[in-house]
């Protein structure tokens, strides 16, 4: 019965704490940028259909800069289906440079590569600028609002560490 007594405070404490967390913010200058990357990677463990957490060792690595939907200079691969452009593929690394890498007793597995994107918000608060990462959704929305400079309306996430809406601003 006490654990009864309990939950309605739990859930109130929860509920203030969601409220609390996120704030919003209304951005006229902003950037949004996603970097996308291709690397390869390769496992290596004493045994790799048993080791539950193999030894991963990275390899060549290419990334392009993407900013509010418009193509990079030199873009040459894109835009995919999400709109990105992408770097041209690493070189693959050889049987020499993979088993330089094994230590003794190690088995290697086959490179693999590895398709990456980190997204980032960069707006003007007052008279300086927040950069802080985000998502694909808040990228496309920034890449819409872009040419017309439209204000966008942000929800920050918890504790203001990450930007996870917008919303373009009705004039």
């Amino acid at each position: 019965m006490q654990k009864l007594k309990i939950l309605p405070s739990i859930i109130t404490a929860l509920t203030a704490l969601t409220l609390t967390s996120c704030s919003t913010t209304t951005a006229e200058q902003y950037e949004a940028t996603a970097l996308t990357s291709y690397t390869w990677l390769v496992l290596y463990a004493n045994n790799l259909t048993s080791q539950p957490q193999p030894r991963i060792e990275t390899f060549a690595n290419t990334s392009m800069l993407n900013r509010n939907g418009l193509k990079p200079e030199g873009a040459v691969v894109g835009p995919d289906d999400r709109g990105l452009w992408w770097p041209t593929l690493p070189p693959r690394p050889s049987v020499d440079e993979v088993e330089q890498r094994k230590r003794p007793q190690e088995e290697a597995g086959k490179p693999e590569l590895v398709k990456n994107v980190k997204y980032k918000l960069t707006y003007g608060v007052g008279n300086s600028q927040q950069t802080l990462p985000t998502n694909y959704d808040v990228y496309r929305q920034v890449a819409k609002a872009y040419p017309q400079k439209t204000p966008l309306q942000l929800t920050l996430g918890v504790n203001d560490n990450s930007v996870e809406k917008a919303e373009p601003v009705s004039k």
